[in-house]
This record gives C-alpha cells, structure tokens and sequence, in this order.
C-alpha cells in the first residue's frame, strides 16, 4: 500500500455545493459574454475557503450527469421527478466539471450513477489506500458513509463554521448508527426524493424498528411476503449509496494560482486575486 499522508481528502457533492452558491450568490455576478458565472464564483469560493481553513491533501468532486436516469429511476420511476432547474445553473453545472481539470481538481462524473455513488466510490478507494475523507455535502444520504474514517462536514446558514457529524453525531441526529440509515430512510421515506417509505412508519417508528431488530431484513421478515416487504426492500436499494464507480483520486494540491487564470479569463476578476494568494 502506497503512503498516504494523515491529512483528509475533501470529496464534495458538486451538485449540492453548486446550487447552494447558485442560491446564495447574487444572480448579477456574471461574466465574459455576460454569462452566468454566480454557481462558478460561489462554487470555488467556498471551496478556497475550506481549503485555507481546513488541512487536506487534495479536492475530488463528484457530479450527476444531467438529463440522464439512472437505476434508482428504474427501481422507483418517481424518484426525484418533477425537478425544475433555472436554465442558468443548469448552464453552469455543465462548465463546472471541466473548470476543476485546471484547477487539478479531481472529479468523477458516469452516466448511470449520481454523485452520491461517486462519492461512496471516492471515500471507499481513499480509506483502501489508508487515508481519511471529509464529506461536503447537506444531504443527509450521505450519513451512511460516516465512519472513524469518513466524516461528513456540511455548510451552516449565518454562519461560516461547518458542522461535523461522526458517528456519534448521526446518532444524535437520526437515532441510527450510520450503517443503519438507508434501512432508516427506506422505511420512513424521504419527501425530497418523492420516497414515501412505508405507510404508517414515521421516524421515531422506523428507528424503534431499527433498534429492536437491527436490520430491515430482520425487520421484513416478520411480514412475510407482502408489498410493504418488497417496497421497503426497493426502497433500501434506491437509497443505498453504491461504491461500485471506478474513480481516480488526486495525488497533489489543487493548483490555485492556475486555476486563478481560468477564473479571470471567466471575468471573475476579484474571486481570482483572492485565491491567487493560495498558489503563493
């Protein structure tokens, strides 16, 4: 096993970071041609950010591929549906990926797959070779992944402090272990993702079930074959996060000072003198 330094690679969920600061920043930051460029600036804002205040040894962002479904739709065809984006992020989430190549940023994009697998992909080859992971995401999805290896950092509204959840804080928050949680979420259902889980089990009911039986194989068992058996079965496979993406991890820092070029050529001009100063 090659060596690994004992600093933390940050994985991101690029879709999720890149609508919040599609969000979050003014709609006016545009750019050359007067195109869009609020989801780019905000986007490599917070990651220099987190870069400065954080000690990691590289960046590795995961991206859905837009348009395309993938076997959670087939699994469960009203999965995400009915999602509308403004044609302006849309436009951005395309330029993003291939922003992070100059920045030597590592990333992972497959058709078939979400971020979410890819991430799973990145966390799961990164502790293989003997390092840690920090997560950046606010989807709770990600949870599952949390170990004494992984830990998910997410960003907090008014404030700059990101909140760190470890086992013990995905306890504290869903009343789960983490390997528990797609048996969590498969049971009680999950709103944004049009899963409505199993009639008549709420959260306190389905981590009462969790804790009594452990398992929501041991928990099916009991109702033998049934629709509600085989839905929450489905359910789990839609909400399992699956680490089977081959994906190729960064080996050195992103280089700021290169990827504050790319940035002013975008006319990002102040954005680009602040993370200049990180290539220094």
């Amino acid at each position: 096993m090659e060596d690994v330094p004992g600093k933390p690679l940050l994985i991101v969920d690029g879709d999720n970071l890149a609508h919040r600061a599609y969000h979050s920043t003014p709609k006016s930051v545009k750019g050359e041609g007067d195109r869009p460029i609020n989801a780019i600036v905000g986007f490599f804002s917070m990651l220099s950010r987190i870069w400065s205040e954080e000690s990691l040894r590289g960046i590795f962002v995961a991206w859905d591929t837009l348009g395309v479904d993938t076997y959670r739709n087939t699994l469960w065809p009203p999965y995400q549906s009915g999602r509308v984006f403004d044609p302006e992020i849309v436009e951005q989430l395309n330029r993003l990926p291939e922003l992070c190549l100059p920045f030597g940023i590592g990333f992972g994009k497959a058709e078939g797959f979400e971020a979410d697998d890819i991430m799973a992909s990145a966390a799961k080859a990164e502790v293989a070779r003997g390092g840690s992971a920090y997560l950046l995401t606010t989807d709770r999805d990600s949870y599952q992944l949390v170990s004494e290896h992984i830990t998910v950092i997410s960003p907090q509204r008014g404030t700059r402090e990101l909140s760190r959840i470890g086992p013990r804080e995905v306890v504290e928050r869903m009343a789960v272990l983490p390997e528990q949680v797609a048996d969590f979420k498969a049971l009680s259902g999950d709103a944004s993702d049009k899963i409505p889980g199993i009639r008549g089990i709420g959260p306190k009911a389905a981590a009462s079930l969790l804790l009594r039986h452990g398992n929501l194989d041991r928990i099916v068992e009991g109702w033998g074959d049934t629709p509600d058996a085989k839905l929450a079965l489905t359910f789990r496979e839609v909400v399992r996060m699956r680490p089977d993406v081959a994906v190729v991890l960064p080996e050195d820092p992103p280089d700021w000072l290169r990827g504050s070029q790319v940035l002013r050529e975008l006319g990002a001009h102040n954005l680009a003198d602040r993370i200049s100063k990180l290539g220094s």
